[in-house]
């Protein structure tokens, strides 16, 4: 009998996890044995029933993905996690990676993407897309840093926030911050992006695809 390897997955959509988890009907060898929407659930499931691989979406409500991932990676550090996304790879994979991902799949990807980034990570190996793989040589190559690369991954958070158009006594609830500790973000936001407002955070956000 063949190796069977367990899979969670979470997402704050019902129904993307639905259709994700339909990707693995048919295959022998992957199994999806929980789901969920909050760190609380993933947490509840490594202790029972227990899975070999996280497929953990990015844009979580409150904590955020980024946040999750750390979280679990400092619990859990031999799980691997793979980011799913619909946010464009050259923005959000890298940042994904370096938190402790093992690879990142855009959700617009087809079914054998999925499938192979899967396991790919299963066998120990990072899971590096064409598209990752270009924006990581590019990163290479160019002289100039995105204006957004330069922040911290809670700036970067406080920034697509603010672009969503939160206000800050939102935004630090959303967060579980204080208000005054959010203004030193947007503070810090301001002035490592050289930008003067609210209004030139949120556009640039709009303009480099950082928020849906």
């Amino acid at each position: 009998m063949s190796l069977q390897f367990r899979l969670m997955i979470v997402d704050d959509h019902a129904l993307l996890r639905m259709g994700i988890a339909k990707i693995f009907d048919d295959t022998a060898d992957l199994k999806v044995v929980a789901e969920g929407d909050s760190y609380s659930d993933i947490l509840r499931a490594a202790n029972s029933p227990g899975f070999d691989l996280l497929l953990l979406d990015l844009d979580m409500p409150g904590r955020g993905g980024i946040d999750i991932l750390k979280l679990f990676k400092k619990d859990h550090p031999r799980i691997p996690v793979l980011i799913l996304s619909m946010y464009p790879e050259d923005q959000y994979a890298v940042r994904a990676l370096k938190a402790g991902a093992a690879g990142y799949v855009n959700k617009a990807f087809p079914p054998e993407r999925m499938l192979l980034a899967v396991r790919t990570v299963l066998n120990g190996k990072k899971y590096i897309s064409p598209e990752i793989a270009m924006a990581l040589a590019d990163g290479l190559t160019q002289d100039d840093t995105p204006a957004h690369e330069k922040l911290s991954d809670r700036e970067f958070q406080t920034l697509q926030l603010i672009a969503s158009g939160l206000r800050l006594s939102e935004i630090a609830e959303a967060l579980s911050l204080s208000p005054k500790t959010v203004s030193v973000y947007r503070a810090r936001i301001l002035e490592k992006m050289r930008l003067s407002s609210n209004a030139e955070i949120t556009h640039y956000a709009l303009k480099n695809g950082l928020v849906k």
